[in-house]
């Protein structure tokens, strides 16, 4: 194996192990507004963008040009997702429930 084919497999072992990999900010924002509502996402980030008079468009620009604010709002999005994820593998039953 030649160090071209060990690049791309490396690179593609990478990807699979992103769980922001082909997801967009946009999409990210509208699944988020979805799962909480503009409110919660307010409280839960204190971003402003999402507090005040909050839409899609006016909240991409301001995440696009925030780094930190993209950052919050991505480690939010993995964190929904995977116990989303989670969730259904236990079947929708919460910790408490599937210990009693």
């Amino acid at each position: 194996m030649n160090e071209e084919q060990t690049g791309e497999e490396q690179t593609s072992e990478e990807q699979n192990n992103d769980p922001l990999h082909g997801v967009t900010l946009k999409n990210m924002v509208t699944y988020l507004v979805d799962c909480y509502g503009w409110d919660k996402l307010g409280d839960w980030t204190r971003i402003r963008c999402f507090m005040i008079n909050p839409t899609l468009n006016s909240s991409l620009k301001f995440l696009r040009r925030t780094p930190w604010a993209r950052a919050k709002v991505e480690d939010l999005y993995v964190v929904t997702k995977w116990n989303q994820q989670h969730k259904a593998k236990r079947g929708g039953r919460s910790r408490s429930e599937s210990s009693s």
